[in-house]
C-alpha cells in the first residue's frame, strides 16, 4: 500500500502512528466548533459564534506553538521516540477528558491534547528523516508516502467522529477520536522494534540538570495558571486573549526579525535572505488564516446554511441507511481537502517538473503568490453562495466543494515549498530559529482565523453562552442541582425559547414589509461581505507577492 514494501520497514509504524493521531486530530477539530456553538440543551456549551470561534482560534493556534517547546524536550531530555510515546499517551488523556461532560474538565482536555500534539507532531517528522540517513530521492519519497498518511487519517476521522458527535452525542464524538490514538500508539509500541535506534538518545548522551530543571519550572507554572483558572481567580475571555496572544505573536515574530537584521551579525546576502523568509512569514499567515476557516466558519456555513438533505437518494441508499444519515452531518466537508489532496498532489506534484522541462515552473516566491490567488478565488465562489442564504434558503453543497477545491490546489501550491525553501534561505547558525518562526507563521494564520471566524453571523444570540471558567462554585452548584429540576428548567427553556422564536420571527416579518433595506442585515450579505474581505486581503498579498517577485527571485535564483 503506498509503496511502503519498498521503503524501511520503520516507515509502516510511523505512518500508521501519525495516520491515527490525524485521525484524532481532525476528526476532533471537525465537530468542536459545533460543538461549542451547540444549544446546552442539546449537548453543546451553548456559547456563541465570535466566543467559540476565539477558543478554536486559540486551540489550533497552540497546538502549532506547543511544537517548539515539544522539539525542545524531544532534543534536550527524552529523544524522539519517548516524545512521540509520552505525547499519544498526552492525547488519548485529553480526548477522553473532552469525553467527560463537564465545561471545566472539557478545557482541560483541550489543553492535554495541545501539550501531546506538540510533543507527537514534530518529533515524527524528525524520526522520518532519520530513517534514510543518506537523504536524497529515496527520502523525498518516504516523506511523501508519510504524507499520504496524514491525509488518509485527515480524511476518515471526520467521517466516523463527525457522525458519532452530531448523530448521536458530542461525546460519544470525542471518545471516538481518542480511541483512534490508542489504536496508534498499540501499533507504534508494538511495532517499535522495526525503528532500530531511531530517535532514541544514545547511552552518553544524558540531559543537562539545567534543562530538566527548565522543564520543572514550566510545567509548575502552567500547572498554576491551570488551578487559577478553575477556581475562578483569573478569570479568562477567549476573544481578548486571542487578540492579545496575535499581538503577541507578531511582536515576537517583530523582535526576531529586527534582531536578525541588526545585531546577528549576518552578511549582506544573509540578511537579503532573512528579508525573503520575513515576507514569505506574512504570506504564510495570510494563506492559513483563511485556509484555516475550513474548521470555523465553513463548518457553520454547512450546518446552518448548507442543504445536506440526500433524501433523492432514496432509490440508490437503503431506506435503513438513509434514516441513518440524512441529513449528513456537516463535519463531513472537513474531509474534503484531505481526498482532494490524496488525488491532486501527485498530478500537481508531476506537474511541475514537466513544465521546468518547458522552461516554464513558476519561480518560489509565484508559487506562494499562485496559493493566495487560489485561496481568494474560493472564498470568491463562497462569497456569491452566501449572497443566496437567506431566513428560509440554504444554498447546495456546490459551492462548498468547489471552495474546498480550490482551497486545496492553493495549498498544494504554497505549503510543500513553504517549509523546503526556509529551511535553504536560513543562515545555518539560525536555521532551528527560523523553523521556529515558520511555525509562528502557521500559528499566528490560526488565531486569526478564530477571529475572523467569530464576525460570520449576525443572529440575534437565542442562548446565554456558558462562561468557560468563571468559578468553581459556579460549577459546584451546577453539580448539585437536582436532575427533576434540571429537566422541568430544560422544559421551560425550550417553551420560552420557541415563544421567543415566534416573537422574532412575526418581527422579522414586520421588518421585511416596511423596510427596503432588510437584505443588508441578512446572515447571507454579512456572510459574503466576510469572505470578500478575506479576498481581498488574500488579493492583495499575492500582488504584492507580484511586485517584488523580480527583488526576491535574484535572492532565491540559486536555491530553486
Amino acid at each position: 500500500m503506498f509503496g511502503l514494501n519498498s521503503h524501511p520497514k520503520g516507515l509502516r509504524t510511523l505512518f500508521f502512528t501519525e495516520m491515527w493521531e490525524r485521525f484524532s486530530y481532525y476528526g476532533m477539530r471537525g465537530i468542536l466548533i459545533l460543538f461549542l456553538t451547540s444549544l446546552v440543551q442539546n449537548g453543546g456549551l451553548g456559547m456563541d459564534d465570535k466566543t467559540a470561534a476565539a477558543v478554536y482560534g486559540l486551540y489550533t493556534a497552540s497546538v502549532y506553538l506547543a511544537s517548539l517547546p515539544g522539539g525542545w524536550v524531544a532534543d534536550r531530555l527524552i529523544g524522539a521516540r519517548n516524545a512521540v510515546f509520552i505525547g499519544g499517551l498526552l492525547i488519548i488523556a485529553g480526548q477522553f477528558t473532552l469525553a467527560v461532560p463537564c465545561v471545566h474538565t472539557f478545557f482541560l482536555g483541550l489543553l492535554l491534547i495541545i501539550l501531546g500534539t506538540g510533543l507527537l507532531k514534530p518529533n515524527i517528522s524528525v524520526m522520518v528523516g532519520q530513517l534514510y540517513p543518506n537523504g536524497g530521492v529515496k527520502q523525498d519519497s518516504g516523506f511523501t508516502i508519510f504524507y499520504m498518511g496524514i491525509n488518509v487519517g485527515s480524511a476518515i476521522g471526520p467521517l466516523l467522529v463527525g457522525y458519532l458527535g452530531e448523530k448521536v452525542n458530542w461525546h460519544l464524538g470525542f471518545a471516538a477520536a481518542g480511541l483512534g490514538m490508542v489504536l496508534g500508539l498499540m501499533q507504534f509500541k508494538l511495532t517499535g522494534h522495526y525503528l532500530g535506534n531511531i530517535g532514541l538518545r544514545g547511552a552518553d548522551e544524558k540531559p543537562a540538570r539545567k534543562s530538566w530543571n527548565i522543564l520543572y519550572a514550566g510545567l509548575a507554572a502552567l500547572a498554576i495558571l491551570v488551578g487559577l483558572c478553575m477556581l475562578g481567580i483569573l478569570p479568562l475571555n477567549p476573544v481578548k486573549l486571542a487578540e492579545k496572544a496575535a499581538i503577541v505573536i507578531v511582536g515576537l515574530a517583530l523582535v526576531f526579525f529586527i534582531n536578525a537584521f541588526f545585531f546577528a551579525k549576518l552578511t549582506t546576502n544573509e540578511k537579503k535572505r532573512v528579508g525573503v523568509i520575513a515576507l514569505l512569514f506574512i504570506a504564510s499567515a495570510m494563506f492559513f488564516s483563511g485556509f484555516e476557516q475550513a474548521g470555523s466558519s465553513m463548518n457553520i456555513f454547512a450546518e446552518r446554511y448548507t442543504v445536506r438533505d440526500i433524501g433523492f437518494l432514496g432509490g440508490i441508499i437503503p431506506a435503513a441507511w438513509l434514516t441513518q444519515f440524512n441529513p449528513v452531518p456537516a463535519s463531513w466537508f472537513q474531509s474534503l481537502n484531505p481526498v482532494f489532496i490524496i488525488i491532486l498532489a501527485p498530478m500537481v506534484a508531476s506537474m511541475w517538473p514537466m513544465l521546468a522541462k518547458h522552461h516554464c515552473n513558476p519561480p518560489l516566491i509565484i508559487k506562494f503568490a499562485l496559493g493566495l490567488i487560489m485561496l481568494a478565488l474560493g472564498f470568491l465562489i463562497l462569497a456569491a453562495g452566501a449572497r443566496l442564504v437567506s431566513d428560509d434558503t440554504q444554498v447546495w453543497p456546490t459551492w462548498l466543494i468547489i471552495t474546498y477545491l480550490v482551497h486545496t490546489l492553493g495549498e498544494l501550491c504554497l505549503s510543500p515549498v513553504g517549509l523546503s525553501t526556509v529551511s535553504k534561505l536560513s543562515p545555518k547558525r539560525l536555521v532551528g530559529q527560523m523553523m521556529g518562526i515558520w511555525f509562528l507563521a502557521s500559528s499566528l494564520g490560526n488565531l486569526i482565523a478564530g477571529l475572523v471566524a467569530g464576525h460570520i453571523s449576525a443572529e440575534p444570540q437565542e442562548k446565554e453562552p456558558v462562561a468557560i471558567i468563571e468559578s468553581a462554585d459556579q460549577g459546584e452548584r451546577l453539580a448539585s442541582t437536582d436532575a427533576a429540576q434540571i429537566a422541568q428548567n430544560n422544559v421551560i427553556e425550550k417553551q420560552n425559547l420557541k415563544e421567543l422564536l415566534d416573537q422574532e420571527r412575526e418581527m422579522d416579518q414586520i421588518i421585511q414589509h416596511n423596510s427596503p433595506f432588510q437584505d443588508e442585515e441578512s446572515s447571507g450579505i454579512l456572510m459574503s461581505r466576510q469572505f470578500m474581505r478575506i479576498f481581498w486581503f488574500a488579493m492583495g498579498v499575492a500582488g504584492l507577492l507580484f511586485i517584488l517577485s523580480k527583488p526576491v527571485r535574484s535572492v532565491t535564483r540559486e536555491i530553486e
